[in-house]
């Protein structure tokens, strides 16, 4: 295996103070499986690519003409990473403009030059970018894992529902729902 780790939308304007969006409450949790992840990530997988895939939209985007309010502009603040994560020197910052970390990006070339097959997807939220992006790993003839326990939705039953969903999805084993744990346990079996 020669994975990739992808965290989706873990950006600043998705951590206001106060918590005040369902799915920063329902995230904010994460944040230290998420950074005991990439740690490990790094520790065993020498050269193991870690992704930041950020939202990165333009004030007229076509995106913000349905309920979804404005955010994660492009070139300001809010769409960089949330200062929450560690990310270190050589980790790379995907801006994308849709859901899905592959829609329009050269993700699936860059993951192609460095020998990946695997991606393991994180972040918020489960049942959109998260899914769409392991989705479209598929798509573009990866393997996808979905790490469950370093992914939320709005709710904690949208984020379960979406996981049952895909337990005993047809595509298994190019498709897994894992624990971080499970997944870093397999890299580490691969690495020796």
């Amino acid at each position: 295996m020669q994975p990739a780790i992808i965290i989706v939308d873990m950006i600043k304007d998705n951590f206001p103070e106060g918590d005040k969006f369902p799915v920063t409450r329902e995230a904010r949790p994460l944040i230290p499986r998420i950074n005991h992840l990439l740690a490990e990530g790094r520790r065993i997988g020498i050269g193991m690519p870690i992704i930041f895939a950020c939202d990165s939209f333009l004030p007229d985007d076509f995106i913000f003409k349905g309920k979804m309010k404005q955010h994660a502009l492009r070139g300001r603040p809010g769409s960089e990473v949330t200062e929450l994560l560690d990310v270190q020197k050589g980790d790379v910052i995907l801006p994308k403009r849709r859901f899905s970390a592959f829609f329009k990006t050269d993700l699936d070339q860059t993951l192609r030059t460095w020998g990946c097959d695997t991606v393991a997807v994180g972040g918020i939220t489960t049942n959109v970018c998260v899914l769409m992006t392991a989705m479209d790993a598929l798509c573009h003839d990866f393997k996808a894992i979905l790490l469950e326990d370093c992914c939320a939705a709005h709710k904690r039953e949208v984020h379960e529902s979406t996981l049952e969903n895909y337990r005993n999805f047809a595509l298994y084993p190019l498709f897994r729902i894992m624990t971080s744990v499970e997944f870093l346990e397999e890299v580490g079996k691969s690495r020796k």
